[in-house]
């Protein structure tokens, strides 16, 4: 991905195949070397930071231990200027045996055409409720 190159919707679509491939290489060419990620879950309520080239991609890579056949589909994305949107549905088997099917959303702030920060946000199922 060019380093000036216009983010669109086709480059999130190219993001989530590298996802849906589990390609870590190819995945984090699309970032910044500065990026910034908050994952969906962690010690607050703001889920685990992960700051710089590195801690991003081990986020990644532990998203992909914990859920060894993570597959985000029913996708859909957005862009104006420097801000864009996805959401998706993400499946798989979680390590415990427990099934995940939950609907999410990730929110991107670009730079230079590369995604600076990439903030999850997830639906929780409670059973409980309704």
């Amino acid at each position: 991905m060019a380093t000036n190159a216009a983010v669109t919707v086709d480059t999130l679509k190219l993001l989530l195949e590298a996802f849906n491939r589990h390609d870590l290489d190819a995945i984090m060419e699309f970032f910044t070397d500065d990026c910034v990620m908050d994952m969906p879950r962690g010690p607050g309520p703001s889920g685990l930071l992960c700051e710089g080239r590195d801690a991003v991609r081990n986020g990644i890579a532990m998203r992909f231990e914990g859920l060894p056949d993570a597959h985000y589909g029913e996708d859909s994305h957005w862009v104006l200027g420097d801000f864009g949107v996805s959401e998706w549905t993400l499946t798989g088997m979680q390590r415990s045996g427990e099934r995940l099917n939950v609907r999410g959303c990730d929110h991107f702030t670009f730079r230079d055409g590369k995604i600076k920060v990439k903030n999850s946000f997830w639906k929780i199922i409670d059973p409980g409720t309704g």
